[in-house]
């Protein structure tokens, strides 16, 4: 279950993979569900208290659950429909790993260093670890093109020159 100080932690069915991966790098507790039907979407979101975030009309008009309908099948659009009806995680967010969602925790250059690209380590500073898979995650151009999208989307709610939310997380180790 999420942490209620950065919002309700999200259910996202099988169309949202992608949506569900960036909203982890953001920081929301997001845990996706595919190859299943809608029944068991609906156990597991009661089951563990979460918003259902979905595409499917008939899924979101169920009344045993909370849910968001997805309207845009663009990316960009789904992330700003996400955050203008949740707000974003409250700072500092803590980014969750893209495959597990679990929080990042951060591990020194020196214990990166085995794990990630010869150039990676000789060029990033800040290197984050999934504690549940092991992937090792740093700022690279992924982590970029996420800043990007969320200036677009928040500059107002944002502080000028702030990352939102702080690295180090986007670039995960294969």
């Amino acid at each position: 279950m999420g942490d209620s100080a950065a919002g309700p932690p999200l259910l996202l069915d099988a169309m949202l993979g992608r949506l569900a991966r960036w909203l982890r790098l953001i920081g929301y507790d997001a845990a996706y569900i595919a190859d299943t039907d809608d029944l068991e979407v609906v156990r597991a979101a009661r089951a563990e208290s979460r918003l259902v975030l979905t595409r499917d009309r008939n899924l979101a008009a169920r009344r045993a659950i909370d849910a968001l309908l997805i309207e845009s099948q663009t990316l960009d659009e789904q992330i700003e429909q996400v955050v203008g009806a949740l707000g974003l995680p409250p700072r500092p967010a803590r980014p969750r790993c893209g495959v597990c969602n679990v929080p990042l925790e951060g591990i020194s250059p020196e214990a990166a260093r085995s794990r990630v690209p010869p150039y990676v380590w000789r060029t990033e500073t800040d290197f984050s670890e999934c504690p549940a898979c092991r992937r090792v995650y740093w700022p690279g151009t992924h982590w970029q093109s996420i800043q990007a999208r969320l200036a677009r989307r928040t500059q107002p709610e944002t502080d000028a020159g702030a990352k939102y939310p702080p690295p180090p997380a986007a670039s995960p180790s294969a």
